[in-house]
């Protein structure tokens, strides 16, 4: 854990993410986010540039190397550099110095160097290899220069100056005020550290200089890494600053694969609060599920028993009956839907979303992969490419059998469609990026990487699952023949018209997610690691049912109503589910956040729509699936003439 900091010396102790609440008295007022923070002004915040220092990303290395690499390697989670985590006597070990950026938006950071800090002299370091999440995540590992061996202690010495001069002195200045931090990495283990702080007035501005790092070793293992910033310096104009570290080794009991324990937050992630939310969508998937079984049951009893009826009759009296119901629609009920080929597009990128979902957070639960930086995103990014013949499979047997003939354009869009949707939102804020200089700016190499993934791999097994999909699942055995001329929609209220249930059907899914969705928004946009996987995979299988359930009482009372266009319907009602998730990210960014600037709001509603449309295309897929079993089944049982 990290020691209380002294602060008659103004030290700011940053081991952990959680630890922040720690740090030094007057920097914990920004550290330490209030559970109900203040609306907060949206400005422009650029991140100061230094002329003598220009930021440079890394383009025009070998691309065809790049994407090869990328796509048989950089999709796994890899060590960050070439040590195995075990080191010798006196063996070196690498400060990386990772970025700096305001501590209220998470995600706008830039290159540590971008600042006018100074690095070591040391010269010599091994090469380091970035995989792809990390690249796409902004990680911008730079060597420090500063020379430390393993169980090797170094006394206080300056490891180089700054010359202040007025530009230089005004980047600190403007990184101060907006209470800029910097994050660096031994051995895995993130480090932060803050660049500054102000007097009381805000007038005066001081930088710490002085780096005292406190390393635990267990064998000839790293396990725990603490800062301790000191030093601090008044910043003026055209005077040298020395900047000065120095390393203390220290014995300690924690094991390696305990090291990462530190960084987490059980009584957040785990709270009382969090127990019962689950506990309540618990009991209102029994409730629904129950509900929903009881009144179909009596009520589809009912139906078969009037229907029965009727078949006994003779042909006058049934013509004098008063027919209606569901069973008046049979001959219309499985007619194509609308659009077909985006129908069975959306269907098929759906089931995708639903499989990558499950297997990520099965892998999550099973690894820890939060102690590998970017080993999130590249599973994802893997597991999306291995599913696409999931993909491929439900979208080509659904559009065969609603007698679609243009196979190969619906196997394009459903292969392409989620990539086009997140690469065009990364493309939008990566303009961005590049014109804030900020680390989050993807490299032209990592684009032709990600666009090699989606041709050479996404697209050949989606192929490889349409064709599957169509020879094996493409038959349209529907237990109900269609009708040539489509059957009159006869009017009904205006409660049971089909925009109506599509706006009423994401309530109830929403209500049983949204406690965990601000969980999830915490870990993302809130310095938080997500790990209770367990509870996440109660939520999905949660979701899952709610979903059906709404989806097929909503399909009921439509086909009631004798109208046959339930396919767009179970889809949309499900889908609004996105809608309600992402008007609570409004409600997350104004009032459980202090974001700012153009930059981080482009990125924060970019992205927050690019995941509440994949959820609501998932809910989607989730709710036809479940709703085109129960109509087959109901007709299935009935008599047809």
């Amino acid at each position: 854990m990290c020691r209380t900091p002294d602060l008659s010396k103004g030290e700011a102790c940053l081991g952990s993410r959680d630890d922040v609440a720690k740090v030094c008295g007057r920097c914990a007022e920004f550290l330490q986010p209030p559970p109900e923070p203040s609306l907060s002004t949206l400005t422009g915040g650029r991140a100061p540039r230094d002329s003598s220092r220009p930021i440079q990303r890394r383009i025009g290395e070998n691309v065809a190397a790049a994407a090869f690499l990328a796509i048989v390697g950089s999709l796994l989670p890899v060590d960050a550099d070439e040590h195995e985590h075990t080191y010798t006597d006196k063996e070196e070990v690498v400060l990386w110095m990772n970025t700096v950026g305001p501590y209220h938006n998470r995600q706008e950071t830039y290159k540590y160097f971008s600042l006018p800090f100074c690095a070591g002299s040391k010269k010599t370091i091994s090469h380091y290899h970035e995989t792809l999440g990390e690249a796409l995540q902004g990680v911008e590992l730079e060597f420090s220069g500063l020379d430390i061996k393993f169980k090797e202690e170094v006394m206080q010495t300056t490891y180089c100056e700054i010359d202040l001069d007025k530009p230089k002195q005004d980047a600190f200045v403007y990184a101060i005020k907006n209470h800029y931090w910097y994050q660096m990495y031994i051995d895995d283990l993130p480090i932060w550290g803050i660049v500054g702080e102000a007097d009381e007035n805000g007038e005066e501005h001081y930088l710490w200089t002085y780096k005292k790092l406190e390393i635990g070793y267990n064998g000839n293992r790293i396990v725990d890494v603490n800062l301790t910033s000191e030093g601090k310096v008044k910043l003026m104009p055209n005077t040298r600053i020395a900047m000065s570290y120095s390393v203390k080794w220290k014995k300690s009991d924690v094991k390696f694969e305990d090291r990462f324990d530190k960084y987490l937050d059980p009584s957040f992630f785990q709270h009382r609060i969090h127990w019962f939310s689950i506990f309540n969508s618990f009991m209102m998937v029994i409730f629904l599920v129950g509900l929903v079984s009881m009144i179909l049951m009596r009520t589809l009893r009912k139906d078969y028993a009037r229907y029965s009826k009727e078949e006994e009759m003779d042909d006058m009296d049934r013509d004098l009956g008063d027919e209606y119901g569901w069973k008046q629609v049979h001959g219309d009920v499985f007619r194509p839907s609308s659009h077909p080929l985006i129908f069975s597009s959306l269907i098929g990128s759906g089931c995708q979303i639903f499989s990558v979902s499950f297997i990520v957070i099965v892998v999550a639960m099973v690894e820890d992969l939060y102690t590998e930086r970017g080993s999130m995103l590249s599973t994802a990014i893997f597991v999306y490419a291995a599913t696409s013949p999931v993909n491929g499979y439900f979208g080509g047997s659904l559009y065969a059998k609603q007698g679609g003939r243009r196979w190969i354009k619906q196997m394009f869009i459903g292969a392409f469609m989620i990539p086009a949707m997140v690469c065009g939102t990364a493309f939008f804020i990566n303009f961005i990026a590049i014109y804030y200089h900020a680390s989050r700016a993807i490299p032209f190499g990592t684009m032709v990487a990600v666009c090699c993934i989606c041709f050479f791999v996404i697209l050949p097994l989606n192929l490889v699952g349409t064709i599957l999909g169509r020879n094996l699942s493409g038959q349209p055995n529907f237990p109900c023949r269609v009708n040539a001329v489509p059957r009159p929609i006869p009017e009904k209220k205006w409660f049971m018209e089909p925009a109506v249930i599509v706006c009423l059907g994401g309530i109830l899914p929403f209500g049983s997610i949204f406690i965990e969705m601000y969980f999830i928004f915490t870990s993302f946009w809130a310095y938080k690691i997500y790990y209770v996987y367990g509870f996440m995979m109660l939520v999905l299988v949660i979701l899952c049912i709610v979903t059906v359930c709404v989806t097929i009482v909503c399909t009921y009372f439509l086909l009631n109503a004798e109208d046959y266009r339930w396919q767009w319907t179970s889809f949309l009602s499900a889908a609004s589910t996105a809608v309600y998730v992402y008007m609570y990210s409004f409600y997350y960014y104004f009032f459980k956040t202090k974001m700012y600037g153009l930059f981080q709001t482009s990125f924060y509603f970019g992205y927050m729509a690019v995941f509440s449309t994949a959820l609501g295309i998932m809910c989607g897929a989730v709710g036809y699936m479940g709703t085109s079993a129960f109509v087959r089944k109901i007709y299935t049982n009935v008599k047809i003439d």
